[in-house]
């Protein structure tokens, strides 16, 4: 190479800023040089400038790969990744992409977990605690169990069950009517995705992508009402039903014959 060693070049500022080496760049982004390399095949990571036989990374060849480990710990795979990068090298704001994602992927439940050993769950339900149970409510996500220690997603819903099996309704029976309901809900979910998607998503061209973003987090609560409202409304009708035939049920003949009369 030139009358410059590699150890002049570790370090040495650039026209934009300090400059890394392979090592020191993979250092600085707390990356394993192998991954660098990969993103490098996946066109994820710009090639760097030479120098000789030295390749040198920027500033901006940092801020990408950081930017690529927060997304990965969003959920994105490097595929979207690739593409949201892409996006933003053609002039796309990737603030305003991301924050398109946000409004899409908050998660929507705020449920409060709560977290007990298997002897406390057990006591909540005397008698109704079984391998059998415990391996349904971890099949169906309600709980996540980690040695002895056992996480329901959601207290409300413990709570709820709780009160269900203390009315003399068995475990099991809840844990049933808590699949169909499940079932319900992701067909309810997949209808207002749907809608949404066709009706809204579709139709916003993609400069207009902030509008989409204050679109959407004015639905999340619209939506949310909806189901809250037609489930109420649908209970209601239910339940009045039901008095009636229970009510139906308590008159006997005797009591029909004295109304009668």
């Amino acid at each position: 190479m030139s009358d410059e060693s590699a150890d002049d070049l570790k370090g040495r500022p650039g026209a934009g800023g300090r400059e890394y080496r392979i090592g020191e760049l993979a250092q600085a982004a707390d990356v394993p040089v192998r991954t660098l390399r990969y993103y490098q095949e996946r066109k994820l990571l710009p090639p760097p400038r030479r120098a000789g036989r030295i390749g040198l990374y920027s500033e901006e060849h940092l801020a990408r790969l950081r930017m690529i480990g927060n997304l990965l710990e969003r959920g994105h795979t490097l595929e979207g990744i690739r593409e949201l990068l892409s996006a933003w090298e053609q002039g796309r704001d990737i603030g305003t992409v991301l924050g398109v994602e946000k409004a899409v992927t908050t998660p929507w439940s705020t449920e409060t977990p709560v977290t007990m050993t298997l002897a406390e769950l057990a006591e909540l339900f005397p008698g109704e605690i079984d391998p059998e149970a415990v391996e349904r409510a971890v099949a169906m996500g309600h709980i996540e169990i980690d040695g002895d220690r056992v996480t329901h997603w959601s207290r409300r819903q413990l709570e709820a069950t709780v009160a269900l099996v203390r009315a003399g309704v068995p475990l099991g029976e809840v844990l049933s009517a808590s699949r169909e309901l499940q079932r319900s809900m992701d067909e309810l979910a997949a209808m207002f995705v749907r809608l949404i998607t066709t009706h809204v998503v579709d139709r916003i061209a993609q400069q207009d992508l902030g509008d989409l973003t204050r679109i959407l987090a004015r639905l999340r609560p619209g939506a949310q009402v909806t189901v809250e409202a037609g489930f109420a409304r649908a209970m209601d009708r239910q339940v009045h039903a039901a008095i009636d035939q229970v009510l139906g049920r308590l008159t006997t003949p005797e009591d029909a014959t004295s109304q009668r009369s």
